[in-house]
């Protein structure tokens, strides 16, 4: 597997500070693909100093000139799209059919709506005897996960760049290959230099040190809602902004009257994909008492199309693995019944973990309100409609959820009393431009389309 041995800084390749580096590891058979470079405070230094040198002039750059930046950083990526797919593939462990439509393909989508959106974007309005200027914010910290590392990075970077926003990448220490691959393509999209920067290492060494430099502006973080509480108190003491995505535990609410097999099958579908390593999972299934028994046996027979090793990848790493797995333990010391997988590995290499399905779960247990990260469904009964209201708000976290209905209206009434950031109505369609971001302790701020553009801007208003 390629893999650059240096930092992207200013527009060139460049040696690291230090000569530690980071193993990239294929989860699938454990085997290292590719070692790159551990960055430091001082590579963390350069790339901010080279993002801020490069601000003023790109700031000023007109938006259609932004937006044939983007639009060709979009056409970059679509040209190396199986290259990016294998290599998600490689250092997630994500089936190839899912790296190849979703892991891949959907920053296409992303990357292109940002240079249609600021194309057209009012940027300035009239209000009064004020003329509302809407400016980029600075130079931008970007920090991102692995469970979808092209698309986190391209939902950051590209609406900064929309916005007139430099930026500097620190991407997950599991997948940096994948955010190599996006260096080229910004190198091949033309950027000048010093507008998207890449510093490679480990969250505690190189993240803190973004979070933490002067020279930036706002620190957009994806990850866990404990680092994401660290970063916002970085930023905090700074007086400087910050965008966190954060965990979920987000619930499928099934309805009496609605299509109990489709919304089961999906659901479960749902947590199942990328190995449920998606913070925004419909990790529990809430079902009525009447059809509570049916939902179950739903659910034993849908699991069994998840194959692990052909449908179901391995999780990224040893610890996600061993995590997950404790969690199953915990589900059923706590009394959960389980109706499909389990705790113990179903293969020797490889760090997977059984398709599982819990029964009988309470609200009140571990597995119903701690984020699992992993191919864990929970089936919650609730006795009527205000009792699954009460359950499904009953987390801390509120980053998205599904509801079934008999009718739309039906379950957009129940949707809108739910403390939760984004809701699938009846299986409703994944949309790149709607807002995505979280209630409580999921986060602040949104991502994608224009909601997602408006994080990366602040407003002056001038009067006269």
């Amino acid at each position: 597997m390629r893999a650059h041995d240096e930092m992207y800084i200013d527009g060139a390749w460049r040696p690291a500070a230090g000569r530690d580096t980071i193993a990239v590891v294929n989860p699938a058979d454990e085997r290292v693909i590719a070692r790159v470079p551990a960055g430091t405070a001082e590579d963390v230094d350069a790339a901010v100093r080279a993002a801020r040198a490069a601000f003023p002039a790109w700031a000023a750059t007109p938006p259609a000139e932004r937006a044939a930046r983007l639009t060709a950083l979009a056409d970059a990526l679509a040209a190396r799209k199986d290259t990016l797919a294998e290599t998600i593939t490689a250092e997630l462990g994500s089936p190839l059919p899912l790296s190849q439509m979703v892991h891949a393909g959907v920053p296409v989508l992303v990357a292109a709506s940002y240079a249609e959106l600021a194309a057209r974007y009012a940027f300035e309005e009239r209000i009064g005897n004020s003329t509302v200027l809407l400016e980029p914010v600075g130079v931008v910290g970007a920090i991102t996960p692995w469970n979808y590392p092209l698309h986190q990075i391209v939902a950051k970077v590209a609406p900064a760049l929309a916005a007139g926003c430099t930026v500097v990448l620190k991407p997950a220490e599991d997948t940096p290959l994948t955010a190599q691959l996006f260096a080229e393509a910004t190198e091949a999209a033309g950027l000048p230099p010093g507008v998207f920067n890449l510093v490679t290492g480990l969250g505690p060494v190189a993240g803190q040190a973004l979070a933490e430099h002067e020279g930036v502006d706002l620190v957009s973080f994806t990850g866990s809602t404990a680092v994401g509480k660290r970063i916002g108190a970085i930023a905090g003491a700074a007086v400087k902004r910050v965008a966190l995505e954060l965990g979920g535990k987000s619930a499928n609410v099934i309805l009496p009257g609605a299509d109990l097999a489709k919304a089961v099958n999906v659901g479960i579908a749902n947590v199942m994909t990328n190995s449920g390593q998606t913070c925004s999972a419909w990790t529990r299934m809430l079902v009525d008492a009447e059809r509570y028994d049916e939902a179950v046996e739903l659910a034993a027979n849908a699991v069994t199309k998840y194959v692990v090793g052909e449908r179901v990848g391995p999780l990224v790493n040893a610890a996600q693995q061993a995590r997950v797995r404790g969690y199953i333990a915990r589900g059923v010391e706590e009394g959960a019944r389980l109706i499909a997988g389990g705790p113990d590995a179903p293969l020797e290499t490889g760090f997977y973990v059984s398709p599982t399905v819990f029964a009988d779960v309470t609200p009140d247990m571990t597995i119903a309100q701690e984020e699992i990260f992993g191919p864990v469904v929970s089936i919650l009964r609730y006795e009527d409609v205000d009792d699954a209201l009460r359950i499904a708000n009953d987390t801390v976290y509120g980053l998205a959820g599904a509801v079934w209905a008999a009718d739309d209206g039906e379950a957009v009434a129940f949707a809108r009393r739910m403390d939760t950031g984004q809701v699938d109505i009846n299986g409703g369609r994944f949309n790149p431009l709607a807002p995505f971001g979280g209630y409580k302790q999921s986060g602040v701020g949104r991502e994608l389309g224009p909601h997602g553009l408006a994080e990366y801007l602040q407003t002056k208003s001038l009067q006269f």
